[in-house]
Order: C-alpha cells, then structure tokens, then sequence
C-alpha cells in the first residue's frame, strides 16, 4: 500500500471459518482484526476505529444491521464505513441496509477477493474524500 500506515479492517461475523477466510483475503494489505458477534463489532469500533467495517447481517447477541445502527449512531464511530457481508442478497435488504441503517455497501457471500478490495479501495478513498485529506492511488 503506498499509505503511510497501514489501514485497519473490522471483521464481524459469528462464523470463525468466514473471518479467517475475510483475514487471508486481506492481510496482505490491510490489518484485520475480528468479532464474533454485533456487540463485540460496536465495543471493537469503539475501541479500534478501523477504516471498514465488513459486518455479517445474522449474528448471535446484536445482528450486525442493530450494530451498524448503533456504529452510526454514534458520534465518535458514525464516519466508520460500514460493509454488509451476507448470504442474503435480495435488493430489498440491500436498499433496506443502507437507507435505514446507514451501512455504506453490501457485498453478497460467496465473494471473491477482488470484490472485496474493490469495496475497501472505494471506501477507504471515499472517506478520504469526505474527510478533506490527500488520497493517494
């Protein structure tokens, strides 16, 4: 990456096998840490503040659409992209996920990694954009 640091990726989904599979995708590239379920994706945000967030819609405790709610809804992670990743691909949740809930993509499973750092780069520059700092690439 020709950032001076490296970005960070939020990871959320209940299932280990997806999360390891999202983290190979993208170690290479991105630092990815990982939460098994909504509440600990909002405590991880709040904690971390990644750059994206890939949030699994169907989670145990907090399902990840209430997360991104809450992820939003607060001030100090509101700016945090947030992507749904899930099996559910009728265009109503994805219109659902992002006018109500304010999710910023949503990638279906399976996915490819190149669907997903198609979603990060245009993410990451997008809040670059928004944020009035340089975007380099």
């Amino acid at each position: 990456m020709d950032e001076q640091r490296r970005k960070t990726v939020l990871v959320a989904d209940d299932e280990p096998a997806i999360r390891r599979l999202v983290s190979r995708m993208l170690d290479d590239d991105y630092d990815v840490i990982e939460a098994e379920n909504g509440r600990e994706a909002v405590d991880m945000a709040r904690i971390h503040r990644p750059d994206v967030i890939f949030m699994d819609m169907m989670m145990p405790e907090m399902d990840g659409l209430s997360a991104c709610c809450q992820i939003k809804a607060d001030e100090g992670t509101s700016y945090i992209p947030v992507v749904m990743l899930t099996g559910i691909s009728y265009d109503l949740n994805r219109k659902f996920s992002e006018d109500v809930f304010g999710a910023n993509g949503y990638v279906t499973k399976p996915f490819t990694r190149e669907s997903l750092l198609q979603e990060l780069e245009r993410l990451v520059l997008l809040a670059a954009d928004t944020t009035g700092q340089l975007s380099t690439g």
